[in-house]
């Protein structure tokens, strides 16, 4: 070290190579170590890095990656009137349903009728991602190779809705064998893992819309510590049946801006009156960064920083005054080792309910201070709708695009801005500006938070 002490790095402007932390200015110790270490017990405190190597989407936007980035960056909205199901006795009648979905052209056609719809979008999504990670020939190692999936119902309701239906007109015994595999919630990462031979670490989240983010999350603590090399990671969901919209209609959780179902979805607006039901898929692969610098695998981003709070307010409405989802922020910052100043986006939960939109806006600004009037936010749900357990896979995959191509897609239908909701939401059209860092946030039933932080891959 040509005398010079590996935790004596500010005072020349260098980061210890080892745990990459900047320590403060003419300290003699690492910030992120706290102490003065030898070179071995820093190395032992430093952490594998995750980084994104494949990308998988399935929306009502569209049926791939790109063609549902393009639809957000033009502004587009995939909420339609829903023809379907019946949805003629309540007051919404609208969603964001996936159109032109053909199961058997992404699996075995056999295997595909013994699939739940969600799981059919999870086993698209996730092909599509090892696809483009260059990982669809199976050549990886099965052992080391795991998945993690988040959903908030994973389209139970519709499966519950269907066997009732049956044990009320033809009785219980006509009833599918397969029920109680069916209904499990477990079963998208069970498809996943099967269909594409991945045999290492498996996992399911359920923490309601913060699914698809602490899906992500917690598979890059797998790989962190060790637990797997390389994960497929996000969420999944597909619930749209008569059941569902009864019960959130009665619940008036749902908007209920029928005649205009393109409008319906308009987070932080004053006319906003709830959320537009939804289903679809968002998953990545994430890879420990040597292995996939070794193999030559394209680099979309990094998992930077993860973290997830609860509310301990109320089952159903957020903590207005958002102290827990701050703290989610500020944790996933401070397990990137950055700081708010650093982050150059964020994509909001932003579901374009009354509380919800009021509260997500206090919490940037306790996590944030001033410097939450001068980040760019936008929703993405004011055009996908809300994916429910999938919105932070999908979530994350437009955080990332936002990274590669230095564009913010806009937040549609933000016509007149709640006074109460008075950052920059980027309303109507893209913005193009260079973003390095993202914050994708996550906020579901039962005051569950979960924040991702994603970063452009620097080496």
């Amino acid at each position: 070290m040509n005398g010079k002490g590996k935790h004596e790095m500010e005072r020349n402007g260098e980061r210890c190579p080892a745990c990459e932390a900047r320590s403060a200015a003419g300290a003699n110790f690492c910030a992120n170590c706290g102490q003065v270490l030898s070179e071995q017990e820093c190395a032992n405190r430093a952490r594998r890095r995750v980084v994104v190597t494949g990308m998988g989407a399935v929306t009502p936007l569209g049926l791939s990656v790109e063609e549902t980035w393009q639809s957000l960056l033009n502004g587009r909205s995939g909420v339609s009137l829903l023809t379907e199901i019946n949805v003629e006795p309540y007051p919404t009648k609208m969603g964001g349903i996936i159109r032109g979905f053909e199961p058997s052209q992404y699996m075995d056609r056999k295997e595909a009728r013994r699939m739940r719809r969600y799981c059919q979008l999870g086993v698209a999504a996730a092909g599509m991602a090892l696809e483009d990670a260059g990982l669809s020939s199976g050549n990886y190692d099965r052992d080391s190779f795991g998945v993690l999936i988040g959903t908030s119902g994973g389209g139970a309701i519709d499966v519950c809705d269907k066997a009732m239906r049956i044990l009320l007109t033809k009785g219980g015994m006509r009833i599918s064998p397969f029920f109680p595999v069916t209904v499990s919630l477990n079963v998208a990462a069970h498809h996943i893992s099967y269909t594409y031979g991945l045999d290492g670490y498996s996992s399911t989240v359920v923490t309601a819309c913060a699914s698809g983010t602490q899906a992500i999350g917690e598979a890059t603590e797998v790989i962190r510590r060790g637990a797997a090399e390389i994960m497929v990671a996000g969420g999944t969901e597909s619930g749209l049946c008569e059941l569902n919209i009864a019960a959130f209609s009665s619940a008036r959780g749902y908007s209920r801006r029928s005649d205009e179902p393109e409008k319906a979805s308009r987070p932080f607006d004053i006319d906003r009156d709830g959320f537009v039901p939804a289903e679809g898929a968002g998953i990545l692969v994430l890879e420990e960064l040597t292995g996939a610098l070794k193999r030559g695998a394209h680099i979309y981003a990094e998992v930077l920083g993860f973290a997830g709070t609860v509310d301990n307010y109320h089952l159903i409405a957020p903590d207005p005054e958002g102290k827990a989802a701050a703290r989610a922020m500020l944790g996933a910052v401070k397990d990137a080792r950055l700081t708010p100043e650093d982050i150059g986006y964020i994509n909001a939960h932003a579901t374009s309910t009354p509380l919800g939109d009021t509260a997500e806006t206090a919490s940037i600004k306790r996590a944030f201070g001033e410097r939450a009037y001068k980040v760019p936010i936008s929703a993405t749900k004011s055009m996908t709708g809300h994916l429910a357990g999938a919105a932070g896979g999908v979530e994350a995959i437009a955080s990332i695009l936002t990274i590669r191509d230095n564009a913010i897609h806009p937040t549609i239908n933000l016509d007149n801005p709640d006074p109460e909701c008075d950052l920059d939401y980027v309303p109507h059209v893209a913005r193009y500006t260079e973003v390095n860092v993202a914050l994708s946030n996550s906020f579901g039933l039962g005051g569950q938070n979960a924040c991702l932080v994603l970063g452009r891959y620097r080496d």
